[in-house]
């Protein structure tokens, strides 16, 4: 486990979401594909920000509520379009370029899990998108890391 580097355990079908997206959108495109956020892109293809259901959550009009009655079900419980609909977001035609946080975390492919696992914590992130060059090649998410301890204990 020491000698894993990122490219080791990276996503490399990398699931995007486009920047002018309304917010509504947005959340039926994460409840499909039962995923909490996205890195978010331009009309050119390039990364500028992520975005995931916390901000969908800080969006409506129910403030802190609307965070417990999403995310207190429970990690057994997926996500589902009906749940995300009861959030009541207050402007749900808003692009995602609104409500998307701009700050981008990358680390190139060659970077050893234990700086991976670092940055997370320090940036209290969720995922952390894989560089090759200037090159975005994959994503890793907390979910990928704590998939190590059970492929190491089998």
């Amino acid at each position: 486990m020491k000698d894993l580097q990122a490219r080791d355990i990276m996503n490399t079908d990398v699931i995007s979401v486009r920047d002018d997206m309304t917010v509504e959108e947005l959340a039926k495109f994460l409840t499909e594909r039962e995923i909490l956020g996205a890195p978010v892109i331009d009309s050119e293809g390039e990364v500028v920000g992520v975005v995931s259901c916390t901000d969908i959550a800080q969006n409506t009009g129910q403030g802190d509520q609307a965070k417990i009655d999403f995310f207190g079900q429970g990690w057994e419980v997926p996500i589902d379009p009906e749940g995300m609909q009861k959030l009541a977001i207050e402007h749900e035609s808003l692009p995602v370029r609104e409500i998307m946080t701009p700050t981008i975390y990358t680390v190139p492919e060659n970077t050893p899990l234990s700086d991976i696992a670092k940055a997370m914590v320090a940036g209290r992130i969720h995922r952390l998108l894989i560089t090759r060059g200037s090159q975005l090649v994959g994503i890793v998410t907390t979910l990928d890391m704590l998939k190590i301890f059970f492929d190491e204990s089998d």
